[in-house]
Order: C-alpha cells, then sequence, then structure tokens
C-alpha cells in the first residue's frame, strides 16, 4: 500500500484515525502495531513472517544483552549483540545481496550458480537499521530495554516511516512510545505537513520522472534533453524521497510522534560535504554513530581516516541497491569528500558563487550513476552531457519537451530552496499577511489534496523510488 494511492488516503488512514483515537491510552500502541502489520501485509502478505520474526528476534535479543550487561557477563552481552548484527545483516543480505554476489561470483569463476530470485521485502533496509540501533544502543547503555513487545513492535513496524523512512532510532522515540502528545494542534500540523509531501510526490516528483522516463526511452536524443533528463531526475529523486519523508513525519505527528528530520534543502549546500548533511540525514547519522565513529572517525592518523571514509561510503552505496552502479555511487562520494578534506574544501570556500554551482554539477552526474543500471550506460549518458557523443546541440523533440517542461522545472527548482518558506515567514510577520495566511491555509492544502486526488484517479502515479531500497 502506498501513501500516494486513494485505497490509502481515503480507507486505510481514515479508518486507522478513528479507530486509534477511540482507543483507551493503554491500547494506543497495540492498535498502532496492528494497523502497521496491515498495511505492510497488504502489500507483502508472503515476508509478514520475517517482519514478526525481525521484531521477535530484536526484542528478545535486547533482554538478554539489557540482562548480561546487568549481571556484568561483559562476554555473555558481546556474544548477543555479536548475535543480532549476525542477525539482522544476514537476513538482509540474503534477500538483498545473494544474487548479487552469486552473479559476480560466476563471472569471476566462469560457473553457472543459480540465481535464488528472491523477491526483496519492502523497507528491509530501513527497519533492519532500527532494530540494529536499539540492540546497540542497548549494549552500550544509551537507552533503556523495552519489556513491552507490543511498544517494541509498534517502534519496529510502525507504518508511517516502515517502509522507506527516515529511520528512526529507538532513542529517538522511546519516551513518546509510552507518553505522547496528542493535540488539534498537532494533528493539524501533522496534516498539512502530510498534505505537502503528498503534493511534492504526486505533483512534482511524479511529472518530473515522466520526463526523466521519456528520455530513457527515447532515440532521436541531443545535449540539451540528456542535461533537462539529469535535471528532472535530480529534482525527480528530491521530491520523491522528501516529499514520502514529509508525509511519515506529517502522520508521525497526527498519532503523537515527532520524527527527525531527513532534508534540510540539500540542493543550496555550497560543498558535498554539507550536502551530505542535508540529505537523508537519518540514514548519514545512522553510519556516523554505528560505524564511521567506530572504526575511529577522524581521531585517527590521515590515512586511517581516509580509509574510515571509504568505508563508510562503500556501505552506504552498497546499503542503497544490490547493483555496480551503487558501489561506484559510494565511492565516488567517498572520492570527493576525501578531497574535500585534504584541500578542496578550503578552495571552495573562498570561491563564492561557484561553489555552489560545483556541488549542484558533482550531484547531477552523481544521480547519472544512481539511474544507471550499468555503468556503461552512465559513461555513455555523462559523455552526452559533456558532447562527447557526438549527439546534436539541439532537436526538434527536445525544444519540445523544454517547452512543455520548463515551468515544472522552474517550479521544482525554486522549491528545493527555502524561498517559499522565507516568503511564507515573511508575509507572517506582517498582521494582515498573518490573517492572510491563517484564512487561505486550509483552502490551499483542501485544493492541493483536491488536485493530487484527481491525479491519481487519472493515473497519474509512481511508487516510490526508496521502496526498492
Amino acid at each position: 500500500m502506498l501513501f500516494s494511492a486513494i485505497t490509502f488516503l481515503y480507507f486505510y488512514l481514515p479508518v486507522t484515525v478513528l479507530i486509534y483515537f477511540i482507543a483507551p491510552k493503554p491500547a494506543k500502541n497495540a492498535v498502532l502495531l496492528l494497523g502497521s502489520l496491515f498495511f505492510y501485509g497488504w502489500g507483502e502478505p508472503k515476508y509478514l513472517i520475517l517482519m514478526v520474526i525481525s521484531i521477535i528476534q530484536g526484542y528478545v535479543l535486547g533482554l538478554l544483552i539489557d540482562k548480561s550487561k546487568r549481571d556484568k557477563k561483559e562476554k555473555l552481552s558481546k556474544l548477543y549483540i555479536s548475535l543480532s548484527v549476525v542477525l539482522s545483516l544476514g537476513t538482509l543480505g540474503y534477500f538483498k545481496y545473494a544474487d548479487f554476489f552469486i552473479e559476480n561470483f560466476n563471472r569471476v569463476t566462469g560457473l553457472s550458480m543459480g540465481l535464488l530470485k528472491i523477491a526483496l521485502p519492502i523497507g528491509i533496509s530501513f527497519y533492519t537499521f532500527q532494530i540494529l540501533s536499539y540492540t546497540i544502543d542497548v549494549y552500550r547503555r544509551n537507552v533503556d530495554v523495552q519489556k513491552n513487545i507490543i511498544d517494541f513492535g509498534a517502534y519496529v513496524a510502525m507504518f508511517p516511516q516502515l517502509i522507506a523512512g527516515p529511520i528512526v532510532r529507538y532513542a529517538d522515540i522511546a519516551v513518546q512510545l509510552k507518553n505522547r502528545t496528542h493535540s488539534i494542534a498537532k494533528s493539524a500540523e501533522g496534516i498539512r505537513r502530510f498534505i505537502i509531501g503528498l503534493s511534492k510526490k504526486v505533483l512534482l516528483a511524479n511529472i518530473l520522472g515522466e520526463l526523466a522516463e521519456a528520455y530513457r526511452t527515447a532515440e532521436d536524443k541531443s545535449v540539451l534533453f540528456v542535461w533537462l533528463y539529469a535535471i528532472a531526475y535530480t529534482l525527480h529523486i528530491y521530491f520523491d524521497f522528501s516529499g514520502y519523508s514529509d508525509m511519515a513525519i506529517g502522520l508521525g505527528k497526527i498519532f503523537g510522534f515527532d520524527f527527525p528530520e531527513n532534508f534540510n534543502y540539500p540542493y543550496i549546500s555550497k560543498s558535498v560535504t554539507e550536502f551530505w548533511r542535508r540529505w537523508h540525514m537519518s540514514l548519514g547519522t545512522w553510519f556516523r554513530d554505528y560505524l564511521y565513529i567506530p572504526l575511529g572517525g577522524n581521531r585517527v592518523s590521515k590515512p586511517r581516516w581516509m580509509i574510515n571514509i571509504l568505508i563508510v561510503w562503500l556501505a552506504t552505496g552498497f546499503w542503497h541497491g544490490a547493483a555496480w552502479n551503487f558501489i561506484i555511487w559510494g565511492l565516488y562520494f567517498a572520492i570527493l569528500l576525501m578531497l574535500e578534506k585534504l584541500f578542496l574544501l578550503k578552495i571552495t570556500e573562498k570561491l563564492k558563487g561557484i561553489n555552489h554551482i560545483y556541488v549542484l554539477l558533482l550531484v547531477i552526474i552523481s544521480f547519472v550513476i544512481f539511474d544507471s543500471l550499468t555503468m556503461n550506460r552512465a559513461t555513455n549518458v555523462i559523455g552526452e552531457m559533456f558532447f562527447m557523443k557526438g549527439l546534436p546541440l539541439t532537436t526538434q523533440e527536445s525544444v519540445y519537451l523544454l517547452r512543455s517542461y520548463a515551468v515544472i522545472i522552474i517550479t521544482g527548482i525554486i522549491g528545493a530552496t527555502p524561498i517559499p518558506k522565507k516568503l511564507v515567514l515573511k508575509l507572517r510577520e506582517i498582521k494582515a499577511g498573518a490573517i492572510v495566511t491563517d484564512v487561505a491555509e486550509p483552502f490551499l492544502l483542501v485544493s492541493l489534496l483536491a488536485v493530487v486526488t484527481a491525479f491519481l484517479v487519472d493515473g497519474s502515479f509512481n511508487p516510490f523510488l526508496y521502496f526498492r531500497f
């Protein structure tokens, strides 16, 4: 079930919210857990048992780690945390990476081992990392162990952020699982955030995705067409993923939770380092706290520091998918970040304006790699972008597409910056402006929902990109 689906918007969500608020306080987490399992089972019924087993595994090992820690049995606690890591990453590896390893083993050895052809359980990368963060934090004594399996299950399976994040750590919502605030104001804020995220997905990401798809299937290409594709896809993936995060955060607020932000206008960054502090922040902080810092972070020799960065970004790339383009994508950013930390950042900081162009250009190239099924295709597309493949500058089709999509591209560019938010805040500083925005906002939100519904009924719909991760 998708957030951007009529079934979810007008059937599942209203019924779930109604039952949730009718339920007494002690039963709310149970309602949330059952509703989340139903939500997951709707699209992945055969993998619902995997979700339940993952919940039980994390819950039981959390208790065992806590008990061994309290009994001062350090060797036993290390055994349990090791078991948690092996089971969680082993499950993720089996479902997500088994065929990738078999394929590459066959290529290297010349053998022909049969592929397992296992369907990837939706959201497994996200909920696996959430379970791992919990057991590791219990081992580190950063959080108290959760003794209520219903509460723990609600944390792992919580449908607003189950499928594509943000990655919510147990420490972020441990208190909220027991005591959280429900109010009309918070629900209204959640509804507003959800509708904005839904609009970003349906009215921007989907339409930009159509332009990207037009390039993939076109035979008559030009340099202009390639750049239209690259820019459209770069905007498309931002509005697709940040839109989902907005919806998840908004739904969380309706149920009384405050989830961490996942995006902070990454395309205004002036360095690649800054870009990764603003893009998919919950994943970046996860790798920082559970891999980069344990490896020694930057508190080691310079060569070791570079190796730590390399390891983290290999893992980041591989986390996104079982394909070489994702690994190369991670290495690409590893090299850029190492260069910035060694010397490049000092240079770009002095180049005001140019540093912003530098980041955008590198990010656009990165998403060309990200979107390519093979590295051969990635190098071809990048070559086309920079006049190395003999393409004409323009064609009649590319000019037509530019005219057709110019408004949506410009809207996307502006929408990816803080400009709209700043304008609204400036307007609200004026008394008359505040009155106007307070009156206009409900009508605008209802209008957006109506337009989105019309698009969905008409069939303008794409699955979320990060569902495959």
